[in-house]
């Protein structure tokens, strides 16, 4: 869990700034969790405590009104509506979807749990196809890399069973990825123009540093596919101690204490 969250970190300052190198200070004091980490512990606290997993976002919102880079505006007033009453989900392929699902990966033991949960997570805003998609995959991609499955064996899933391309390099990406999906005819902000750039990062990177690095180069969306590739490239590499402890620095107690309830129950590597 907690590479989703050094990978929120180290994206915020370049989420509206986007660069295209790999060459930055990895933390540094302008830093701080924005909404995706914020929406990744409530789906941490649902696993851990059950409930509806909507109440657990709303709650999340309402208790941390403010982050950096702010919420998505159709998640801002999924929550305005929610606070009177009962919100429907709003046919979302939105990138928050994928963006806070990294605990799923971690908590169950087969494949079709964890795929139902990351759909449960996700449609209760993101219930557009492409919305739960792009939370499944990203899921999935952790419970297979936990459970030893080589990157070539992840990646053949990624584009079976989800039909996502993850051809290009990350240099490619560099090249031609922004805001606005490949060569300016997509949209960074949604599931099917980032998620599969997310989950390259993580498959073609050397260590879970690097595949942050590789995120927060690509541009676009920069805290969220940072996110992505930091909650998948944990499962795969590991997260250095040095870097853990840097990026607990950056959580308020009541964070550090959920993180540290939900690794000492399922793991972390």
């Amino acid at each position: 869990m907690i590479g989703a969250i050094i990978g929120d970190i180290v994206g915020s300052i370049y989420e509206f700034d986007n660069i295209k190198t790999k060459e930055f200070q990895f933390f540094q004091p302008e830093m701080s969790f924005t909404d995706d980490s914020i929406l990744t512990f409530a789906t941490a606290q649902w696993l851990l405590e059950g409930g509806d997993v909507a109440e657990c976002y709303l709650r999340y919102a309402q208790a941390y009104p403010h982050p950096m880079g702010s919420y998505g505006s159709g998640f801002v007033q999924w929550v305005y509506r929610s606070g009177k009453g009962v919100a429907e989900p709003y046919n979302s392929c939105g990138n928050g979807s994928a963006m806070r699902v990294g605990p799923v990966g971690w908590a169950f033991a087969t494949k079709e749990e964890t795929l139902a949960a990351a759909k449960t997570s996700a449609e209760c805003t993101h219930n557009h196809h492409e919305g739960i998609k792009g939370a499944q995959a990203t899921a999935l991609c952790i419970f297979m890399a936990r459970h030893g499955a080589t990157k070539e064996e992840i990646a053949q899933a990624m584009t079976e069973e989800f039909g996502y391309d993850l051809t290009m390099s990350v240099e490619e990406l560099q090249r031609r990825y922004s805001w606005r999906g490949i060569d300016g005819k997509g949209n960074g902000g949604i599931c099917q123009d980032s998620v599969p750039q997310a989950i390259i990062c993580a498959l073609k990177a050397t260590s879970f540093e690097d595949a942050v690095r590789n995120a927060i180069s690509i541009g676009g969306d920069s805290d969220t596919i940072g996110c992505i590739t930091g909650a998948i490239a944990e499962a795969i590499y590991g997260v250095p101690a040095e870097l853990r402890t840097q990026a607990e620095q950056y959580l308020d107690a009541p964070l550090r204490t959920l993180l540290h309830r939900f690794e000492e129950k399922w793991g972390a590597r």
